[in-house]
């Protein structure tokens, strides 16, 4: 295994946070209690998408169940759910007018359902509050629970999100907790008890991956249902996370989004910066132009 890399390339500079809009939604975290995957997961392009109005929220806390080595999302015992969390956000979308918004969640063993009836309430509420608004979500595994995935489908969400996050052969280090069979079934699942239900999933590039690894993911990913992708480069939130083991320049991720597009792939967003719900309403309407919320 190669040594990680000593410093970033220039591709992964981001422009320093700023803006109305920017600070709009950052009063949201300080006032209304609410948490996002932006800021969670110190995800590098939180200032061009608070910047333009634009946020991924997540529900169900932010302390996560599992140990992912990758991800900079809190780990610990989590709190009971909170019943009003679904308003709040609700409200939260409806204020900021947002037309496309983008849920996901913390991973929460602990609950029976795996958190599925949070996103149930929060999906009505959306609807409830800001009718408007296209529903992206992006789910955990739920354990597995079938009949779990089967309450978040029934509550009718517009786009349904898994990512699949690596390769089979990291998730022992990458993924504890985390199943990859396990999860190509739920995204199948989902695919049969809703046909026409656009599903998603997201990769990470750079953790030590092979270019024939990714490929077969995304064939795998293809055969259960997905019609979209995000691929971006994996960076450590710090030295206690699993190190980076490679920058792949931009050129090469274009090159893996033709791959993508050449195995039936709807819409690929491919790049270093490219996280799961960058430009997801630009990504949505390039793949489905024709679709209404």
């Amino acid at each position: 295994m190669p040594a990680p890399p000593t410093r970033k390339p220039d591709w992964l500079k981001v422009r320093i946070p700023g803006g109305p809009n920017y600070a709009r939604i950052d009063r949201y975290h300080r006032e209304g209690g609410l948490n996002t995957v932006c800021r969670g997961a110190a995800c590098p392009n939180q200032g061009e998408c608070w910047s333009q109005g634009t946020a991924s929220f997540m529900i169900l806390g932010n302390r996560c169940t599992r140990g992912c080595t990758f991800c900079n999302v809190g780990r610990g015992e989590p709190l009971p759910p909170d019943p009003e969390e679904a308003a709040k956000v609700a409200a939260a979308i409806a204020e900021l007018g947002l037309k496309h918004a983008v849920v996901t969640s913390v991973t929460r063993d602990d609950l029976a359902d795996g958190g599925a009836e949070q996103f149930v309430m929060l999906i009505h509420e959306v609807r409830r509050q800001a009718p408007g608004c296209r529903i992206e979500l992006l789910i955990p595994d739920f354990a597995g629970d079938s009949d779990a995935l089967a309450r978040v489908i029934a509550a009718v969400p517009d786009l349904l999100g898994h990512n699949l996050e690596t390769v089979p052969r990291l998730y022992a280090d990458i993924r504890r907790g985390a199943d990859y069979r396990r999860s190509l079934r739920l995204l199948a699942e989902a695919r049969r008890l809703a046909p026409g239900l656009p599903l998603k999933s997201g990769l990470m590039a750079g953790l030590g991956e092979t270019v024939e690894e990714l490929t077969a993911v995304m064939a795998d990913l293809r055969a259960a249902g997905c019609s979209l992708l995000s691929l971006g480069q994996y960076l450590a939130p710090s030295r206690r996370h699993h190190p980076v083991r490679r920058y792949l320049p931009p050129e090469e991720f274009a090159v893996l989004r033709e791959r993508a597009l050449d195995l039936g792939f709807a819409e690929v967003a491919a790049g270093p910066l490219v996280r799961s719900s960058y430009h997801a309403e630009r990504q949505f309407n390039a793949a489905f132009p024709t679709a209404t919320t």
